[in-house]
């Protein structure tokens, strides 16, 4: 997944190429290429997350994910004999911080990267983590320009957009969608996921009657929902995230939009019920990975989860976990940490068994069976599962 990162979207791929020239320290030799990896000593895995500005609980989720996973790791003897030591440090949902957290991470002589919430702050710091020979397991972060990156060290454990996609647009056809609308927010992630479903969509044979693009900081959106209206629309797929998401599906509503409100995994947070308000949540839907609550063992870890940290796991706890997990197996397959061994081992992975189900990977590091779900707004306000997919 992937939230407004700042000046990202303006500078692209500058970000990208500079961000190894611009801050050195993750990018020379030295304590580039594995640390401490096969001397003895704990093995350090590096988490980027967001630990500060508004998607901070996001971090502290994943954080504890990863947390769980290591303990249990280390209880069971470790890896090849070595202990886990997780370090984190904050991406803020920007490239800017994130290339400095990259940096203070290599710099610790990481051996892993098992983070990343957004892809916007993600993507730069890819070439950072290559240049230092450094693998990575990617929590949560899912654009497809994470992997059109082809970097071979790089594996997502979340469904990237065009996976999400699908389920969208089967969503669509399950629902009988006569006219559908398309709402993104102008960056990487929500723009990714909006193309993604509207070539899908067309190709399906669905009509798709409009799309337009936002500013998030915006409180008032009329102008948008007056367009959206005018186009007949019964199906209303919204790509961006849930501040200004649950804004737009009120002042729809409000309109007299009655239709279906589907949203993206980056919106899909209790807070959008919180803000859309009372009486404004029917008919929202979101295309969502698999959470605890809806596995088989899915109790288990839960409890597991809350007995450790004090309270319900929260979104990307559960991929964080298994991020953790899955690099761990790809360096004891390996029996290094030496990134192309690693990266080898990651991608003979098959049926590897995590929290949510057996994981393997395709040739471009993403997941073989990515597992979106249909979710809607419950009683509480938290989104619950409402639609599987199958059949």
């Amino acid at each position: 997944m992937e939230k407004r990162f700042g000046s990202f979207k303006r500078v692209g791929t500058i970000v990208v190429a500079a961000a190894c020239m611009a801050l050195t320290a993750g990018c020379s030799g030295g304590v580039a290429g594995g640390g401490n990896s096969d001397t003895g000593g704990a093995l350090k895995f590096g988490m980027l997350a967001p630990f500060s500005g508004s998607e901070s609980a996001f971090g502290e989720y994943m954080k504890n994910g990863a947390t769980l996973a290591v303990d249990e790791i280390n209880a069971a003897g470790g890896v090849n004999g070595q202990q886990i030591e997780l370090i984190a440090e904050d991406e803020a949902c920007d490239a800017t911080t994130a290339v400095a957290g990259a940096n203070k991470l290599v710099s610790q002589g990481v051996v892993a990267s098992v983070g990343g919430y957004c892809s916007g702050a993600t993507l730069p710091t890819l070439p950072i983590f290559l240049q230092a020979k450094i693998p990575m397991v990617i929590a949560a972060a899912n654009s497809d320009d994470l992997v059109a990156a082809k970097q071979p060290n790089v594996f997502l454990v979340n469904g990237t957009g065009t996976q999400q996609a699908q389920a969208a647009v089967k969503f669509a056809e399950k629902s009988a969608a006569k006219s559908i609308y398309v709402i993104d927010e102008g960056d990487a992630y929500s723009t990714n996921l909006s193309k993604a479903f509207i070539s899908q969509a067309k190709d399906a044979g669905l009509n798709v009657s409009g799309s337009t693009t936002v500013t998030p900081t915006d409180k008032d959106f009329s102008t948008d929902v007056d367009k959206m209206m005018k186009a007949g629309t019964d199906f209303v797929y919204y790509t961006g995230y849930y501040q200004a998401g649950s804004l737009v599906n009120h002042q729809a509503k409000a309109a007299g939009y009655k239709g279906i409100f589907l949203i993206g995994d980056g919106a899909v947070d209790a807070k959008f019920a919180e803000i859309t308000g009372k009486g404004f949540t029917d008919n929202v839907y979101g295309t969502f990975t698999m959470t605890p609550d809806m596995l088989q063992d899915g109790g288990a870890w839960s409890a597991a989860y809350k007995d450790k940290f004090g309270t319900d796991p929260g979104p990307y706890a559960l991929q964080s976990y298994n991020a953790v997990k899955v690099m761990a197996e790809g360096i004891k397959q390996a029996g290094s940490t030496d990134m192309d061994k690693v990266d080898a081992a990651l991608h003979n992975l098959k049926d590897f068994s995590t929290a949510s189900g057996s994981i393997s990977f395709t040739e471009q590091g993403t997941l073989s069976d990515a597992k979106f779900v249909i979710v809607t707004i419950g009683p509480d306000g938290k989104f619950v599962l409402s639609d599987r997919l199958e059949g």
